[in-house]
């Protein structure tokens, strides 16, 4: 019976070695290649993806080509290794490494994320924290998730890169966090938001202290799926609201999750402050050109009465006597259909709103006026119209 038990053992550990050997072998023939990579075609991730592009087809191939350069050629820094800035420029993120050759972990994020995104892969870059050797690290971390031939993955270049040892770096890959099941990766790496773990049953931060990682069938399914469609159909905006929410519910744990959490509600904060400046900023733009509108009006109507005290001299057909009532008609029209864009204005512009709009409404009484006068004058003949200019004297709008 022992003996039985420890040929199936033997069997499992030779297989086992068999399948890393083949796995190997694999990424070594694409890690040769990728490596290959000439220095002038790596000053920018176009440049990079291009070379991807051409020497590689599937999705399997380029996403390791690409882990493979960016874990090989990018080396920790470990001066700046708490240097972690959540409002850093993205471009920023990916152009440092490639001028230094040196980054942190949002750094190999960046870039590994832009160059799956130049290649045709779907790429995200994942914030959270981390647990190794049991501790929970005390600063933030950032990998990536990849959609490898309609499945999700999740690549980590940092730790895959190497490992410090007593503040320096030691250049080491570790194929581990290549390609890596998001129930196994959870393990070790925590989302600050947990649509990021790509599980049907998250983890909450507690549990991950706990060393809970293990799927609970026994909570709330929660189809991560679906929710990702939902999260990129939604604005920038709505994104940020959602992921505090889940940030919120998750619980905050520790200093880190709090930082994040605040670091989104200040750039929703922002968002919201942009938003209603430009919208007071479009409102006093269409206050302006409303009142634009409105003096035009009233010169083309001041323009009419004039003429028409004149008695309609010099001569104009009757088309073009109408015109001058049509223009004043026209621009008031157009004044009103501004002033009803104007969306929650502040108490003064409300106020000048209310202003214009009661003047506009007193011109549209004296223009209507002038209207009926002006059919029957148009009905009548030439001494009927002659008449009709002792019976009436307009006077200008103010």
């Amino acid at each position: 019976m022992k003996k039985t038990a420890l040929i199936i053992i033997l069997i499992i550990m030779v297989q086992t070695l068999y399948a890393q050997k083949v796995t190997l072998k694999e990424y070594s023939a694409i890690d040769k290649k990728a490596l290959l990579l000439p220095d002038s075609l790596t000053k920018t991730t176009e440049d990079i993806a291009g070379y991807i592009r051409l020497n590689f087809k599937t999705d399997h191939e380029k996403s390791r080509a690409i882990f493979i350069w960016v874990a090989s050629n990018i080396q920790y820094d470990v001066d700046n290794m708490f240097a972690i800035n959540f409002d850093e420029k993205t471009e920023e993120k990916i152009s440092k490494p490639l001028k230094t050759r040196k980054g942190i972990c949002e750094n190999y994020a960046a870039l590994f994320n832009d160059i799956c995104s130049k290649v045709g892969l779907k790429s995200y870059v994942v914030v959270g924290y981390t647990r190794m050797n049991g501790d929970v690290n005390t600063i933030p971390h950032a990998w990536c998730a990849a959609l490898i031939d309609s499945s999700l993955y999740l690549f980590d270049p940092t730790w895959g890169s190497g490992y410090v040892n007593d503040s320096k770096f030691y250049r080491k890959i570790n194929n581990d966090y290549f390609k890596v099941n998001s129930s196994s990766l959870i393990n070790s790496h925590m989302p600050f938001d947990y649509l990021w773990q790509f599980v049907n049953y998250p983890v909450t931060n507690q549990e991950f202290y706990e060393g809970k990682t293990q799927q609970n069938k026994s909570k709330p399914f929660f189809n991560f799926a679906d929710s990702l469609k939902v999260y990129e159909s939604l604005s920038h905006f709505q994104q940020l609201e959602a992921a505090a929410r889940r940030v919120e519910k998750n619980g905050v744990k520790n200093s880190m999750i709090f930082d994040m959490l605040k670091h989104i509600k200040i750039e929703i904060e922002n968002i919201k402050a942009v938003a209603e400046y430009e919208i007071q900023s479009r409102n006093v733009n269409l206050y302006n050109l409303a009142v634009v509108d409105f003096n035009e009006g009233v010169n083309y109507y001041n323009d009419f009465i004039r003429y028409q005290n004149k008695q309609f001299t010099p001569l104009k057909s009757d088309q073009e006597i109408q015109s001058m009532i049509d223009s004043t008609d026209h621009k008031h029209k157009d004044a009103k259909v501004k002033l009803a864009g104007i969306e929650k204005p502040d108490a003064n512009l409300a106020l000048m709103c209310l202003q214009i709009n009661k003047s506009l409404d007193e011109a549209s009484t004296q223009l209507q006026e002038q209207k009926d006068w002006l059919q029957k004058y148009f009905a009548k003949g030439k001494l009927g119209r002659k008449s009709m200019f002792y019976e009436w004297s307009g006077k200008p709008w103010k």
